[in-house]
């Protein structure tokens, strides 16, 4: 038999091909051939190698991003660190700018109004140009803006540079996971995904610990400690956007094609090295050929995503856990100081980072399950919603007088928190790069992480401090705003659980007009628009994409 008749759909895994040694149906660049035992050993070979190619790309791509999340989401969240840091001599925030606590929450707040905005468009054009350098972009930009948080003397400061770190930003954490699409299925991204975004959560353990060190240079220079945090953060994100130019790879080109030439000033830019070369190349091509072959997209593709009803119940998956997400990382501090007003600042600070390392196990655990077991995507994201709404429950109605039962209801929360936004955001690439392309995905996931944003506006803008009534000391603290962060969980159960049936019942087939640069809306246009790969056989065999639920298999 010819070598290449042993080669196998390099989309399976060594666990899908279980350890028969019996004859095998493999399909090879659309050839269906009958093996035997010895091309079933040629085609653990084959496996052996494909799991190289993505362990090679994973060592490349996973390391970078989880630095850059990791500064990203320290800058982004160390304004609600800064509410607690040094409070006992007056040096928070509030107390150096002479702010309300209504001001504290609008310039919370503003950050979200200008990263939904903006999200849709930073991804799109991220697909248009060059994603390596715009992701640098975001990181270098993130930086600068962070820094500039040292130098804050009045609200209107606070105000102007929270809604341009959100004007930066835009577009990074959906830019991240349409990055990931070009190099990996979305069999495997779940996993990935996770694996980067531990990095916000060790942001939040590690920068709350840290924090007690920064409070220590209070002083330092005329500098406040929460001044000392924003500027180290900040120079540190800017020096990593100039590093990503040369260490995140070019989307990969056909094997033997050379890169375009560079216009304008990409020509003044660097370039990486390719991130595969020689028979990885070749092994990654056919594995995932339809990344490789670029397809213009069109006004009428993008509106053909906004129409498709499958992108509103993940908006509301994610809206009800971003918000409470995005509200536990910027007001934990301050319901853990509710708890027991005796904490000093730095035992808040101490106390605040093993909610994240909750959610940061949650996330190591969970995640490569729900690419594991991928049909139960939904299953494990209600369960975790579930267990937040435990912890706030907890949280919320423990006696007053045991203050560690409420904080372990904090640590439920945080380990709730953990699997659900990367499962949102891979079943999101999964049902959108079946149906829409490479555009779907750009679009999808900028819609789902822009749009479920609103839900952290709502988290930091009307509750907490933003609701004078409920942030009234006593034995209810925050009681309100918590039942409200339970209701809005209930709402991404409720459309978890809508869109698991309506996928069952409508499935989830390749939309039937794919832009190939032409108005053409033939059978043919379509089927000639979607190019059938080894990850693409798997995901309609082992996932049923694209089939009614009366026609798949047991």
């Amino acid at each position: 038999m010819a070598d290449d008749d042993k080669m196998v759909d390099r989309g399976d895994t060594v666990s899908d091909l279980g350890d028969s040694k019996q004859d095998f149906k493999a399909v090879d660049g659309g050839r269906a051939v009958v093996g035997d035992t010895e091309a079933a050993i040629q085609e653990d070979v084959e496996v052996a190698k494909v799991e190289a190619v993505y362990r090679k790309i994973d060592r490349r791509i996973i390391p970078p991003f989880w630095i850059l999340y990791f500064l990203c989401s320290a800058i982004r969240s160390n304004v609600g660190l800064s509410q607690t840091m040094n409070a006992s001599v007056h040096h928070d925030l509030a107390s150096i700018l002479h702010l309300t606590a209504k001001q504290v929450s609008l310039g919370l707040a503003l950050f979200y109004v200008s990263y939904v905005i903006f999200d849709l468009p930073s991804n799109l054009i991220m697909s248009r140009l060059s994603p390596r350098v715009w992701m640098a972009r975001i990181v270098f930009a993130v930086g600068v803006i962070g820094a500039c948080f040292a130098a804050i003397k009045a609200a209107w400061s606070l105000f102007l540079l929270r809604f341009l770190l959100g004007v930066v930003t835009a577009g990074m954490w959906p830019g991240m996971a349409y990055y990931l699409t070009l190099f990996y299925p979305p069999s495997r991204t779940g996993k990935r995904i996770g694996y980067y975004f531990s990095a916000a959560q060790l942001s939040a353990a590690v920068v709350g610990l840290v924090s007690a060190g920064f409070q220590k240079m209070d002083g330092l220079h005329g500098l406040v400690g929460f001044q000392w945090m924003f500027l180290v953060y900040g120079v540190l994100g800017a020096a990593l956007g100039i590093a990503l130019l040369w260490w995140l790879p070019e989307r990969p080109l056909i094997p033997g094609q050379t890169a375009p030439e560079k216009k304008g000033l990409l020509r003044w830019l660097p370039s990486p090295k390719p991130i595969l070369t020689g028979e990885d190349a070749e092994i990654h091509y056919r594995d995932l050929g339809r990344v490789y072959h670029v397809r213009p997209w069109t006004a009428r593709d993008l509106l053909r995503v906004l129409a498709d009803w499958r992108l509103w119940p993940l908006v509301i998956m994610y809206f009800g856990v971003v918000g409470v997400g995005i509200g536990t990382q910027l007001y934990g501090s301050v319901i853990i100081a509710g708890i027991d007003p005796g904490f000093s600042s730095i035992t808040v600070s101490l106390l605040f980072a093993p909610i994240w390392i909750m959610d940061l196990i949650a996330i190591l655990l969970v995640t490569p399950l729900s690419d594991r077991f991928h049909r139960l995507r939904p299953h494990f994201f209600i369960t975790a919603v579930l267990v937040q709404i435990a912890g706030l429950l907890t949280t919320t109605f423990a006696p007053s007088s045991r203050p560690w039962a409420r904080y372990v209801g904090l640590l439920l929360v945080g380990a709730g928190l953990g699997p659900t936004v990367p499962i949102t955001m891979t079943w999101t690439s999964e049902i959108f790069q079946a149906r829409h392309g490479e555009v779907g995905v750009a679009a999808a996931s900028a819609l789902v992480s822009g749009l479920g944003n609103l839900g952290s506006i709502t988290t930091t803008y009307a509750l907490y401090t933003g609701w004078p009534a409920d942030a009234v000391k006593g034995p209810h603290r925050f009681r309100g705003s918590n039942l409200a962060m339970i209701g809005i969980l209930c709402g991404s159960i409720i459309a978890a659980i809508t869109m698991t049936l309506l996928l069952r019942f409508f499935g989830n087939e390749p939309a039937k007009v794919l832009s190939s640069g032409s108005s053409t809306t033939t059978t043919n246009a379509a089927a000639d628009a979607v190019i059938v790969d080894g990850a693409a056989r798997r995901e309609v065999q082992q996932r049923g994409l694209g089939r009614r639920w009366w026609t798949r298999s047991a």
